[in-house]
């Protein structure tokens, strides 16, 4: 870390001037030329990044640190504010901290006690992950200048006792971007349209789903840097959400709460959650929901649940990015678990609607992070004495959790093997290599396999992980519609990343390694997609670009594979086949490929989309010898292009009947050189936007069906039958070329590792052989 500024004369200063007046602090108006959450204004990342500058310059509270470049080369940065004092013995606090993060170094209650009495609370404020939130780094402004600069009671209360790792933007690339969009727009009748590609260049919406795998840089900077350099005892992560129902949600999350979550941290949590409501509404702001909308299962969104901390989610609700709205009373819905037009114990003080600007977001925002901020340092001690117990408590070893997990070495799906053991060491787990051969519990395991006692302070993250997921049947009613989860119901890794993985009750007898690192995944691409011989591959990029198909860029660039985005102006230029010999659509559907953006609804370059022009280009690409790779939603353009007698038949089918809300299912795979490298079956991934088929076309060849009786690896499903021994993979032969049809997803958030050989074989036509 490349530190901008530090304070070599923070201790005398402390000394002869603890909270002295902070006049020469810049506010953001002084800085800005106007203040933060002005409606139609929006500072950009390059004058916030300049701002937070300016602030380590003039205020001994604030330091600022370059955690590395962005996606597109942006500084990433941290800030740590608390007290002079603090700061002038910040290595002496973090050595507490690390101590009461791992109990095993601990040497008795002697020293527990002393190190409660000196340690702070640590708090890690995340900001405008998602970039078209735009409120959140704006607040983030707000609250640095208030920490650098007043001298209240309040504000003194946490610098003293809490030490503040602030990241103003999870995603800068996408504060940019969005920010320059929305001032270049303001006044047109574009103003408060999002902008017409992913915020973040890979993965969008989705860098929030990144916190088990961490593919994105901007993940690793956050985990390695924040999380892992500190172990915060709390952390706050600020989001935005829709304008219909209330104004600010706080947790209480709803269940289900994942069952390796530490009870400590859950009620951690409620008590943080209803305390930060209870300070906004004594401050007369109304329309505060706790208990609702989103739940505590899925890991990909909460890192710290996994590591003895709580972790807050704010979402405020959205104006149309800084431009302010007026809300009619009748569209006031609210969500799951409550309405926005009823009083209850969890929404206490309903707002009524009316005008909603980037004022009242930022001022929610930021009043919620200061009441967090309070409470951490009120309640210090309590804070860090049920971090050390929860550690503790892990140390311990639970009864539900096994007593280590092994990996065998020597298993063929080296990338997979590699991205699983990637995960757990950077997500802080302790993995080690076996220095002998051994023999447990019916199984045998070569030297070097990775063994994960679970005796250790993050074994919940590598339970969770490892383990395979039984998703609780949770209905609206008896009998009714399924609650519907936040997120995703399957996060087994060595399932979806093709690798098996043992649970043993005990510690295995074995001499062990020290801790290993964490390795680098070496990418293979297949020789068929290599060399002179490789085909030549345009991957569909349109103005309505899915985050899945910015997935499968990033999955491509890390095997350096040659491919290029296809816009729908090249497309619809013809003679496709002189260039390419492969053309992939990953899951969209087939209006959002042909009409893109309505004409009016942005400037006249981002509308409009393939076209029927750009269709027949592609149906002529096929018919002269081309291939078409088409995933889930996509599949169904090659239906009505050549009439094809398939149909969908979970189509219709209400969610009391079918229901799957992101699991991972077997599909039994025919004897064809696409399943080349396969036993005959795999694991794959199925979800909102997949489907199966149903054939009576003499053209299509069945190439993988749904397993049955009941399909379900791991997650969870509603209605097996539906897709019991449907067909989930086809081939369409066409004039010279072909078609290939998915109806799962290959390459889901690219941690479906498994089916990635599938998706490639596709590419190549089945010439990859191993």
């Amino acid at each position: 870390m490349k530190r901008f500024t530090r304070w070599a004369m923070v201790a005398a200063l402390m000394t002869v001037f603890p909270y002295s007046s902070q006049a020469q602090v810049p506010s953001p108006e002084d800085h800005f030329g106007f203040d933060v959450g002005t409606p139609g204004r929006l500072a950009t990342w390059d004058q916030l990044t300049a701002y937070y500058a300016a602030l380590a310059e003039t205020s001994p509270r604030i330091t600022v640190d370059t955690l590395g470049p962005t996606t597109a080369g942006r500084p990433f940065i941290m800030m740590t504010t608390t007290s002079a004092a603090n700061h002038a013995r910040l290595d002496e606090l973090k050595s507490i901290q690390l101590k009461l993060a791992d109990p095993r170094t601990v040497a008795g209650e002697a020293e527990l006690n002393q190190l409660l009495d000196e340690g702070k609370t640590v708090v890690l404020i995340t900001h405008a992950i998602h970039s078209t939130e735009v409120g959140s780094a704006q607040a983030a402004a707000r609250v640095a200048h208030t920490l650098a600069s007043s001298n209240s009671a309040r504000v003194r209360e946490i610098l003293d006792n809490v030490i503040l790792l602030h990241v103003p933007s999870l995603n800068p690339d996408g504060t940019q971007w969005v920010n320059e969009w929305y001032n270049e727009t303001v006044g047109t009748p574009f103003e408060g349209r999002s902008p017409p590609w992913l915020y973040q260049f890979y993965v969008g919406h989705d860098n929030n789903r990144d916190w088990f795998t961490f593919y994105q840089k901007e993940t690793q900077y956050a985990i390695q840097g924040g999380h892992n350099e500190w172990h915060p005892q709390i952390v706050h992560d600020i989001h935005q959400m829709g304008g219909s129902g209330a104004r600010i949600f706080f947790p209480p999350y709803i269940d289900p709460i994942e069952p390796n979550v530490d009870p400590g941290i859950m009620t951690a949590v409620n008590q943080l959650g209803t305390w930060m409501a209870a300070d906004l509404t004594a401050q007369g702001k109304s329309g505060i929901v706790v208990n609702a909308i989103y739940d505590g299962y899925h890991p990909g969104r909460a890192y710290q649940h996994y590591h003895a901390g709580a972790r807050i989610l704010s979402e405020t609700a959205s104006a149309r990015l800084a431009t302010t709205v007026t809300v009619n009373p009748s569209v006031l819905q609210g969500g799951r678990e409550y309405d926005a037009g009823e009083r209850s114990w969890k929404y206490p003080w309903p707002w009524k609607g009316g005008e909603w600007s980037l004022a009242h977001i930022v001022d929610y925002q930021s009043s919620g992070a200061m009441a967090l901020l309070t409470n951490a340092a009120r309640n210090r001690r309590f804070w860090l004495k049920n971090f050390y117990d929860i550690n503790k408590r892990a140390v311990d070893g639970w009864d539900s959790w096994p007593g280590a997990w092994v990996i065998a070495a020597g298993q063929e799906n080296e990338v997979g093997l590699q991205s699983v053991l990637r995960s757990l060491t950077m997500g802080d787990v302790e993995v080690h290599r076996s220095e002998a051969p051994f023999s447990a519990e019916g199984h045998t395991f070569p030297e070097g396999s990775w063994v994960i006692p679970m005796n250790q302070p993050y074994a919940s993250f590598a339970q969770t992980l490892l383990v395979e997921q039984e998703y609780p049947d949770m209905r609206e009613f008896p009998g009714g519609p399924p609650k519907r989860p936040y997120d995703v119901t399957a996060h087994n890794l060595p399932i979806l990343m093709g690798i098996e993985a043992v649970s043993l009750a005990e510690v295995p007898d074995v001499p062990l390694s020290s801790r290993v690192a964490t390795p680098t995944v070496d990418y293979q691409l297949p020789d068929a997609l290599t060399g002179s011989d490789a085909p030549r591959i345009g991957l569909y990029k349109g103005y309505q670009e899915p985050m899945i198909a910015g997935w499968t860029r990033w999955m491509f660039d890390q095997h350096e594979m040659v491919y290029d985005s296809l816009h729908d102006a090249r497309l619809r230029a013809g003679d496709l086949e002189d260039d390419y010999d492969v053309l992939i659509f990953q899951s969209q559907s087939p209006g959002s490929i042909l009409r893109g953006h309505p004409e009016g609804t942005l400037p006249d370059q981002y509308t409009g989309g393939l076209g029927d022009e750009g269709a027949q280009e592609v149906k002529s690409f096929v018919e002269n010898g081309g291939r078409l790779v088409l995933v889930e939603q996509a599949a169904q353009m090659a239906i009505d292009l050549w009439d094809l007698q398939v149909t969908n038949p979970t189509l219709g089918l209400s969610n009391t009947e079918f229901y799957v809300p992101g699991s991972l299912l077997n599909v039994e795979l025919e004897a064809d050189p696409i399943a080349a490298g396969y036993d005959g079956s795999t694991p794959a991934w199925y979800w909102r936007s997949s489907r199966a088929f149903e054939v009576s076309d003499d053209r299509v060849e069945v190439l993988g069906r749904y397993a049955n009786p009941n399909p379900v690896r791991t997650g969870w499903i509603l209605g097996p039958e539906h897709l019991a021994g449907k067909p989930a993979i086809l081939r369409v032969r066409i004039g010279e070329g072909e078609v290939i049809l998915f109806g799962f997803q290959p390459n889901y958030r690219a941690q479906s590792i498994v089916t990635w050989p599938l998706f490639f074989n596709a590419i190549a036509g089945g010439r990859f052989a191993g």
